[in-house]
Parts: structure tokens; sequence; C-alpha cells
């Protein structure tokens, strides 16, 4: 029986190389994987998912407007034996229920990799409704400087300072966002106010 699966963790925590790592395996075992990501993510380019460790593959993208169920549908003759979706957290809540829709009529598992909440611990929509309907949810784990769980996306303004003011998305890697323990935030914010 398939299952819709939420992998999610901090910057930092290989969700896109971990998403990488499975298509591989998939692929490995001759399954068809369709390998897709949100368009709001234009980091690498539009197509391309790439982790920080250098594994890049070529996927598609797709606007909030766009329907998986749709999609997947037009595409039966190339049909997927496997889903997996980098930066999960930028789906629309429909999107969410479409891959839902698919797992459950077509019985094809998606695997989605992303944040659970934004740099002020606030829930993306996206993620907020693959809590709500995941057979399986994970947390892939990275750690804070102090060497505690990282929990927390801390954005940084360009002088590396933490803030917590601004756009729930801004696109950045090591050079906007520092993964934190919420204890080492909460300082780093308050010092910020001093």
């Amino acid at each position: 029986m398939a299952k819709l699966y939420f992998k999610y963790g901090v910057m930092g925590s290989s969700k896109s190389a971990q998403a990488l790592i499975t298509k591989f395996n998939y692929e490995e075992q001759g399954m068809r994987v369709w390998l897709i990501k949100p368009a709001k993510d234009t980091r690498d380019g539009l197509e391309i998912v790439r982790s920080r460790i250098g594994l890049e593959e070529k996927g598609d993208a797709f606007d909030q407007e766009v329907d998986l169920f749709g999609v997947f549908q037009e595409r039966e003759k190339e049909f997927y034996e496997v889903i997996i979706v980098d930066e999960a957290q930028f789906l629309a809540p429909s999107q969410v229920e479409q891959l839902r829709d698919i797992v459950d009529i077509y019985n094809v598992p998606v695997l989605c990799f992303g944040l659970r909440t934004d740099f002020r611990t606030k829930l993306f929509p996206g993620s907020a409704r693959l809590l709500e309907l995941a057979d399986s949810i994970s947390e892939l784990k990275t750690i804070c400087a102090c060497g505690k769980k990282a929990t927390v996306n801390a954005r940084l303004d360009q002088e590396g300072h933490v803030i917590t003011q601004g756009e729930q998305v801004f696109l950045g890697g090591n050079e906007s966002y520092r993964p934190m323990c919420y204890r080492c935030w909460k300082k780093a914010i308050h010092k910020e106010t001093e």
C-alpha cells in the first residue's frame, strides 16, 4: 500500500540530498521516478534540484496553480512508480491534497522533502497540509553550533545578524540562513534587540 511521506528538517539537514539519493535508489531498481519541485524555488535554476553537497538532477517545476493530479493523469503513458517532491513547503495546500489523491487512487508513493517552519517558527501552508495528511512524518536532523539539535531556520541579514521580520519566503543558502536550536535562536534575537 502506497503512502504519502513528509520528511522535514531545518536548512542544512540534507533534505535535497536525501531526495536525490532516494531517486537514485528507486531508479537503480528499474523504477520510474517523477522528480518535482515548486517553481517558487529558483535558487539553482527552475528545473534543477541541487543539494549543498553537489548532487543535482533535472526535475519538473510547477506553479502553485498547477493541478498535479491532472498532470499525473495526462502523463499516463510514462506512468511513474514513485513521486519525489523537493522544497515541499512551497506546495499549495491543494497540491498536497492532489498528491494525496495520487497515492490513494493510483497506489503510487509520494515522498515530500521540505521545511516544516519558516524563520519565525511559523508553519508554511504546504507543510501544514502535509502534517495533516501524510501517512508517515519523519524529521531529518542536523545540529546547532552549540551541539544541540537544530529546530529553527534562523534568517540572517547581510551583516550576519538574526532577524525576525520580513516576507515568509526569501530564497537563500548558508549566507542567509543558519540552523539553530530554539535556545540559541532566542538568545540571538534578544542580543539583536538590546
